[in-house]
């Protein structure tokens, strides 16, 4: 019997490495004779060095400048001439300042960070950088990440502007003279399953900026400056500048995603495809007997991209059966039949409430793992 076990994250109780470990570990105990892959794997966003980590990248520490101006430890990987860079790590709302559990400071969060990783990656010689946007903090429309490659955005009086999406409102000249010089050599994959554009009622302010504790008034007034970035680059960079504001995934990441679309020359694709190339899940199901997914919740949300389906497309490919696992579930039975998981497990099936299902999350997984072994 050969299974391959590549769930995501189980966010608040494990990583998609110790969610992987303890389905593995319960599926040995009662099938010693099997041999169990383990590949840990994410959409993109969190979790995403991690995974490329697991794949035989090599980590890279960096301290960076944090959303909030102030300094942070993230890292890069690198394989060869390949590059990971994960924006939460630098940039994300894991690093941002809460009050009353809630993101402030949505106005001047920067993502410079992010900037200061891809810079690393390309000043030590790598051709490919992957850019996973997922979590981000910001909505800068990624002139802090811009900045941090060397363009210059410059006020009225020739001054640097200050950092985050507020200020672009401001902006009155782009000047591209000291822009990295290699980004033209480099292929950038920006990994983003969001298909908004930058501006208007779907845009990365409108959209994400609530979630990332903008008020009403800072949603207009963001969306208003992101406006006059993406004029201001036109004017410097050309039409298709102006243009790519309008692309899909440009509003990713608060508009990180039209930063890589207008300025890298990114491609984009959606997160969960990038990193399960990185690390290799196609040639690993071929052949198998049964392949194991899953993450936190299984809903519709799952179904429209994240990791369950993304895996679950990879087995039906290999006529391998693909069983989903999950804190829980708000599908009904038909529903996942339909999309074509053999089997679905929920740990809260198996614990007394919510709670406990969270906190003991690897004992239930492992439990899990010997039932499916069972069957």
């Amino acid at each position: 019997m050969r299974v391959v076990v590549a769930p995501d994250k189980f966010k608040g109780s494990v990583t998609a490495h110790e969610a992987a470990a303890e389905l593995a570990a319960g599926i040995a105990e009662v099938r010693p004779d099997a041999v169990v892959e383990v590949l840990p794997v994410a959409d993109g966003g969190e979790g995403t060095l991690d995974a490329a980590l697991d794949a035989g990248f090599e980590r890279h520490d960096l301290t960076v400048t944090g959303p909030a101006g102030g300094p942070v430890p993230a890292a890069w990987g690198r394989r060869g001439d390949e590059a990971v860079v994960e924006m939460s790590l630098a940039s994300g709302l894991a690093v941002l300042p809460t009050q009353d559990g809630r993101p402030v400071l949505a106005r001047t969060a920067t993502s410079r960070g992010t900037g200061e990783l891809v810079a690393a990656a390309l000043d030590a010689g790598c051709t490919r950088v992957l850019l996973g946007v997922g979590g981000s903090a910001t909505t800068d429309g990624g002139a802090g990440m811009l900045a941090a490659l060397g363009l210059r955005l410059l006020d009225v009086n020739g001054r640097d502007l200050p950092p985050g999406g507020a200020a672009l409102a401001k902006l009155h000249h782009v000047d591209a003279a000291q822009l990295h010089p290699r980004i033209r050599d480099v292929e950038f994959v920006l990994a983003a399953d969001v298909d908004n554009p930058l501006l208007g009622p779907r845009g990365a302010a409108t959209v994400f900026g609530p979630q990332k504790g903008a008020s009403e008034r800072d949603v207009l007034d963001l969306d208003a400056a992101l406006a006059v970035f993406r004029d201001r680059l036109a004017d410097a960079l050309g039409e298709p500048a102006r243009q790519a504001a309008d692309a899909p995934g440009a509003g990713a990441a608060g508009g990180v995603g039209y930063a890589g679309l207008a300025v890298l020359g990114a491609r984009r694709r959606p997160g969960i495809d990038v990193v399960l190339d990185l690390v290799g899940l196609d040639a690993a199901v071929a052949g198998a007997d049964l392949l194991l997914t899953g993450e936190g919740s299984l809903d519709e949300q799952s179904l429209g991209g994240k990791t369950p389906l993304g895996v679950l497309h990879v087995g039906r490919r290999h006529g391998v059966p693909v069983v989903a696992v999950c804190g829980r579930t708000t599908l009904d039975a038909a529903t996942l039949r339909e999309a074509g998981f053999a089997a679905v497990h929920e740990l809260r099936a198996l614990a007394a409430d919510p709670e406990t299902s969270m906190r003991e999350a690897p004992r239930l997984l492992r439990e899990v793992g010997r039932r499916i072994a069972s069957q």
